[in-house]
């Protein structure tokens, strides 16, 4: 399903394989939402490998995504939260240490607390993959903040140097210094953002904690793509089936295919 090809080319992404990932996205909150046996669908042809669990709130852990597994390539999703702004409230939007790389600046304190905490599944689970497959990384709202943490870790403490990350309505992860470091070791992302979705502009670009009185520089990681769509709401302008009918609108024949089986598979979306 996945053009692995064309996405790694640095002219552009692909939007069959962006459409095809935003799917993907669309069963981690199936997922989630199955709060007892995590049931989820897996696309024709990909096998899971395993499932990631992270402590979002009072170290309880959730199901927070998966690794898929195909023979032309592999694939680590990241879900986002239950509601399309409740990170801003949810979240500790001061600063931390970003840990898994040395001298990669600073990251928010919210988004990389629950992925610090699912670290070690993750590796873990990469370590079952061929070294040499191509990886793809993605997620939605705060699965697309995790998707980026992941993906700077990745790309300099495992075999998948080169991973090809695609994020949907994520908001801003870390300090200049950070950006930096992605930008330079990351080869490939590319961040689709609605320009009427008010959570790719969150964190501000300075914030001022009323935790820790501090100030707090954010900026975004390279690689946008802007779309432009408006939903009626501010949570129709960021939810992931809205990022799906958008990208489906240019490319029909293969929303179609794609969402004809397994039946389910694609994100709901609005005929209005």
């Amino acid at each position: 399903m996945i053009a692995e090809n064309q996405v790694l080319r640095s002219q552009g992404p692909d939007l069959g394989s962006a459409l095809f990932l935003a799917a993907v996205c669309g069963q981690t909150y199936v997922q989630y939402s199955n709060k007892e046996d995590g049931l989820f669908l897996v696309p024709r042809t990909y096998r899971l490998v395993g499932e990631i669990a992270a402590s979002a709130y009072g170290n309880i852990p959730e199901r927070f995504g998966f690794l898929l597994d195909s023979d032309p390539c592999a694939i680590l999703a990241f879900r986002g939260t239950g509601s399309a702004v409740d990170w801003v409230s949810d979240f500790i939007a001061q600063q931390t240490l970003y840990r898994p790389v040395r001298n990669a600046g600073q990251t928010h304190k919210g988004f990389t607390d629950i992925y610090l905490s699912a670290r070690d599944q993750i590796h873990a689970l990469l370590s079952q993959l061929q070294p040499n497959k191509p990886l793809f990384i993605t997620g939605h709202s705060l699965g697309g903040a995790l998707a980026t943490l992941a993906a700077l870790d990745i790309a300099v403490n495992t075999t998948f140097t080169s991973p090809a990350v695609y994020t949907f309505g994520a908001p801003r992860v870390g300090d200049p210094k950070f950006v930096q470091a992605y930008n330079y070791t990351v080869p490939t992302h590319w961040r689709f953002q609605n320009e009427f979705d008010i959570v790719p502009h969150l964190p501000p670009l300075v914030y001022q904690s009323p935790h820790t009185k501090g100030t707090y520089f954010y900026l975004h990681v390279k690689g946008e793509v802007q779309r432009s769509f408006r939903m009626g709401s501010v949570s129709g302008n960021h939810i992931l089936s809205s990022y799906f009918a958008d990208l489906a609108k240019e490319k029909p024949e293969d929303a179609a295919a794609m969402c004809a089986e397994p039946p389910g598979w694609c994100p709901e979306v609005d005929p209005s």
